[in-house]
């Protein structure tokens, strides 16, 4: 059994560097992405989807169910991190670094808080994969990817500040948990 960590597909906000809403779906090009990543997974023997409930999440997932034929679960615990009144405003405009450690949004959430819920849902994953037969897809969000790569794998710090791209798959395996592949896109590689 394997867990197939994934980066939702592009959405037009993150094209644009703005902080993405709840709401926002995929862009066409998202799509296009969600679609290539499918392809890559469908002979993969991925037997179940775990995704965050948020739109972009859930089509990234819908193009993967369709390729392996496997069901999806939604799990809010898989959100990306809630920036509150930050949400739809670009990155440039902030005048802040949202990404410093001691930085908590108005009406959002705290490094600590994301963490800890992060931390929270990753046993119910654990339990979704072992009660799997054959391997799990946890379609979920860069912070989320970055997170469980920090708290979980326990990787080292060039690892965890290379950006996580678009439908990148990490393949984690384990127990003892480690990456068998990191952040990869190679299903993107020919793509315009």
């Amino acid at each position: 059994m394997a867990i197939f960590l994934i980066r939702h597909g592009e959405t037009a906000s993150n094209a644009a560097r703005i902080v993405q809403t709840p709401e926002t779906p995929l862009s066409e090009h998202g799509l296009a992405q969600a679609e290539r990543l499918a392809r890559r997974l469908a002979g993969e023997g991925i037997a179940e989807i775990l995704s965050s409930d948020l739109p972009r999440a859930r089509m990234t997932a819908e193009r993967i169910a369709a390729a392996t034929a496997a069901p999806i679960a939604f799990d809010a615990g898989l959100q990306e991190r809630n920036f509150g009144d930050l949400r739809g405003r670009p990155y440039a405009a902030l005048g802040i670094d949202l990404f410093a450690s001691d930085y908590a949004p108005p009406n959002g959430e705290s490094w600590d808080a994301f963490h800890a819920r992060v931390d929270a849902t990753w046993p119910r994953v654990l339990d979704v994969a072992a009660a799997a037969r054959g391997h799990l897809a946890v379609i979920t969000h860069g912070l989320v990817c970055r997170a469980v790569a920090e708290r979980v794998l326990r990787l080292d710090r060039a690892a965890l500040d290379t950006p996580w791209r678009n439908t990148s798959v990490t393949i984690i395996d384990g127990p003892p948990w480690r990456a068998r592949l990191l952040n990869c896109t190679a299903h993107l590689d020919d793509a315009a």
